[in-house]
C-alpha cells in the first residue's frame, strides 16, 4: 500500500472516529437537556418504591393510626387530623405540651421539608441534618400548641398547590380552633427546607395582597393573627442555585429546571415583601445567602427580624436546617434558644 492510500485510510478512520465522537456527544448532551426539561425522571426514580406503612407517599388516607392520647414524653397528641379533601396528605397531627389541651398557649404551625418530592410530618426531611421530630417535641415543650402539616408531593402537587393547602389547613383550625383549644390569635408559623420555602411565601400572601393574586390564593389568615415566622434555610432566589436544588425545585414549579420570567416571579416571593410582612427570624446554612437577601429586604423595609447566620458569626458551616440538631450541637442549641426567645418575645 502506497503513502497515499495509508494517509486517506488513516484520514477515513479519523473521520470515523469524529464522527462517532460527535454522535455521542450529540446524544449525552440531547440526554441531559431531555432530563432537564423532564426532571420528574430524575426525581421519580429517587421516589420509585417509596413507601410508608404500605402506602404510597401521596395518600388520601393518613399514613399511621390515628392517636389521641398522652406521648411516652408526657406530652398530648392527636394525630392524623383530616383537613381537606382535594389533594393527598391533607392531614395534620397537634401535640399540646401536656394534657391539660385548655391552656392557653401560642399555636405553632409547622411545615417539614424533603424537597417537595418526600419528606413527612412524622418522618421530618431526609435531605436535613436530622430529626425534625426531636425539634418539634422541644419547640412543643417551650409552651407551644404544634400543628404540624403534611402537604401533597410531586407528581401529584406542583407549585402553589401546597400553599393552596396550608390556607385549607389554616381554615379547618379556624373552624374547629375552639374544639382543639387552640389560639388562633397568637400564631406563628415555622418551616424547614421546602416548608420554610412555604412559610415565607405564605407570610408575603398574608401581607400582600398583589402577591396573593399572582399565586390565585385568598388567605384565610389575617396579618394580625400571625406573631412570627421562622423560616429555616429556605432557597428562594431561583438563579443562584445549584443544579441539584434547580432540579428539585424546577421540578417542583413546572417540572423542568428552565422556568420563565413570570415563573420566577411567582416562585420568588422577597421582592413582595413589604412594611406589612410580620416579623421573622431566619436561619441559614446551605441557603443562608439566600436567607442574607431576605433579611436585607426586611431590613429595607422596616419589618423587625433577625437573622441566625454561623458561618457569618463565628465561622461556622453547618449542614441544611442544622437546628435540629440542638440536642446535640451547641451551635445548633444556641440558634433554638435565639428562635425561641425570637418568638416567645411575639407571642407571650
Amino acid at each position: 500500500m502506497d503513502d497515499s492510500m495509508k494517509i486517506k485510510k488513516k484520514h477515513k478512520g479519523i473521520k470515523i472516529l469524529m464522527t462517532v465522537i460527535v454522535v455521542i456527544a450529540i446524544i449525552i448532551v440531547g440526554g441531559a437537556f431531555y432530563l432537564a426539561t423532564h426532571t420528574q425522571i430524575v426525581i421519580g426514580t429517587i421516589q420509585k418504591g417509596a413507601m410508608v406503612n404500605g402506602k404510597p407517599l401521596n395518600s388520601y388516607e393518613p399514613l399511621y393510626d390515628p392517636v389521641n392520647g398522652e406521648k411516652e414524653n408526657g406530652q398530648y397528641l392527636i394525630s392524623e387530623i383530616n383537613y381537606g379533601s382535594d389533594y393527598p396528605n391533607s392531614f395534620l397531627d397537634i401535640t399540646y405540651p401536656d394534657d391539660n389541651l385548655e391552656a392557653d398557649r401560642p399555636t405553632l404551625f409547622y411545615f417539614h421539608g424533603g424537597g417537595f418530592f418526600a419528606g413527612s410530618k412524622n418522618m421530618g426531611d431526609p435531605l436535613a441534618v436530622s430529626e425534625a421530630t426531636y425539634l418539634i417535641d422541644d419547640l412543643c415543650a417551650k409552651g407551644y400548641n404544634i400543628v404540624n402539616v403534611d402537604y401533597v408531593l410531586v407528581p401529584e402537587g406542583h407549585f402553589p398547590d401546597p400553599l393552596i393547602q396550608a390556607n385549607q389547613a389554616f381554615a379547618y383550625i379556624m373552624e374547629h380552633g375552639k374544639e382543639y383549644h387552640l389560639n388562633t390569635d397568637k400564631i406563628v408559623l415555622m418551616g424547614s427546607s421546602a416548608g420554610a420555602i412555604m412559610v415565607s411565601q405564605i407570610g408575603t400572601v398574608v401581607s400582600n395582597s398583589e402577591y396573593a393574586k399572582l399565586l390565585g390564593i385568598e388567605p384565610v389568615l389575617k396579618k394580625e393573627q400571625i406573631s412570627a415566622i421562622v423560616v429555616d434555610d429556605a432557597p428562594l432566589i431561583y438563579e443562584d442555585f445549584s443544579l441539584a436544588c434547580k432540579i428539585l425545585v424546577g421540578n417542583y414549579v413546572k417540572g423542568s429546571i428552565f422556568l420563565s420570567k413570570s415563573e420566577l416571579e411567582r416562585y420568588d416571593c422577597i421582592p413582595y415583601m413589604t412594611a406589612d410582612y410580620p416579623s421573622a427570624i431566619m436561619l441559614g446554612s446551605e441557603y443562608r445567602h439566600d436567607m442574607n437577601v431576605m433579611h436585607e429586604q426586611l431590613d429595607a423595609v422596616t419589618v423587625e427580624n433577625d437573622l441566625i447566620d454561623p458561618l457569618a458569626e463565628k465561622g461556622e458551616e453547618k449542614q441544611h436546617c442544622f437546628v435540629a440538631a440542638e440536642r446535640v450541637d451547641s451551635t445548633a442549641k444556641e440558634a433554638f434558644d435565639r428562635v425561641i426567645a425570637f418568638i416567645d418575645n411575639k407571642t407571650k
